[in-house]
């Protein structure tokens, strides 16, 4: 048996499309090498890595911080069970304030859609404290292309 497997067969046994395989090779989370004809080839331990990928991803990681993480691991084999457990413990605090911030928001969304109001100068949500206001005239929010809200001064 091969330590190497074609793009296809890591594709179906990973669950990943070969498009995103592809991706997360020019984001530097994967690696493989070419054939003389061409071909990627990927290490089998990348089955490992994409399982990694996969859940990081699940629990909110941004691919910077899985790249981030994977950058810590040796190269030439996947995340072993102790890797795992190093990691998400560090990533523990985070996980705890984005689930604190989503339960603050959820019990402020519903008394923000009984009144309606989505003021930028009151709003709970969108401008608690009106801190915006603090940094002058002119807008401050803005929403990227995938239409997320990310806070940026103009």
């Amino acid at each position: 048996m091969t330590d190497e497997l074609a793009v296809g067969t890591v594709a179906q046994r990973s669950g990943v499309a070969v498009s995103t395989l592809h991706f997360y090779e020019r984001k530097g989370l994967i690696a493989s090498h070419r054939t003389a004809a061409g071909h990627r080839r990927y290490p089998r331990h990348v089955l490992r890595r994409l399982a990694f990928i996969r859940v990081a991803q699940r629990v909110g990681l941004t691919l910077e911080e899985i790249r981030a993480a994977l950058d810590t691991l040796p190269e030439d084999q996947g995340p072993t069970q102790r890797d795992w457990q190093r990691l998400s413990a560090g990533w523990r605090p985070m996980l705890d304030e984005r689930i604190r911030l989503l339960r603050a928001l959820r019990d402020q969304l519903e008394g923000c859609i009984g009144c309606g109001c989505l003021s930028l100068e009151t709003c709970g949500l969108r401008n608690p404290g009106d801190v915006v206001g603090e940094r002058g005239p002119g807008p401050h929010h803005l929403l990227d292309a995938a239409g997320a809200n990310r806070d940026a001064d103009i």
